[in-house]
């Protein structure tokens, strides 16, 4: 008889952590043994860099479990591997903004992998009604603590008006 996947045992058998500030569970699962120096990367980058990082991340029913809207100075590529479907809001340098699912229905249009781009405004809750979700994510040059800008509510509300109850959701 297969186990049940269960929120418990995803958190023990990957010893996943609280993620600070943005919020849900993580690990740090890669970082490239080698960097880039900071003068070879574009001016955005002002400390060396790993050559690629990737973390584990997990979304629970919990009602603080949602990535808080942040931007990040590097694309980042998400992996939907199991559970339930996630949305994540883009909000865009140029005032647009767009809902992806990420999910495993790729028939209904939901992805299993999607890329966000530099300094796009990002963040991701489970959608209504799903217990989990087991994402991962990868970014080349490679995720460092500095990189992470956090979002702030009033101003993110100033500048995208239409998305104000998705962002009162999204921060904290």
């Amino acid at each position: 008889m297969k186990n049940k996947i269960t929120v418990e045992k995803i958190i023990e058998l990957l010893s996943l952590e609280p993620l600070q500030d943005e919020g849900g569970l993580f690990i740090q699962s890669y970082v490239s043994n080698e960097s880039i120096k900071a003068e070879n990367l574009p001016k955005r980058f002002e400390t060396d860099k790993p050559f690629g990082t990737a973390i584990y991340y997990l979304l629970t029913s919990e009602p603080d479990s949602f990535s808080a809207l942040h931007k990040l100075p590097t694309d980042e590529i998400y992996h939907f591997y199991l559970g339930d479907p996630v949305e994540l809001l883009k909000l865009h340098p140029d005032g647009n903004s767009d809902l992806t699912v990420l999910g495993p229905e790729i028939l209904d249009g939901q992805k299993v992998q999607h890329v966000v781009k530099q300094d796009v405004w990002q963040g991701s809750r489970l959608i209504k009604g799903g217990e989990w979700a087991l994402l991962g994510t990868t970014m080349a040059p490679g995720y460092t603590d500095e990189d992470f800008v956090l979002g702030d509510r009033n101003v993110l509300i100033k500048k995208y008006p239409e998305r104000e109850n998705l962002i009162k959701c999204l921060t904290r």
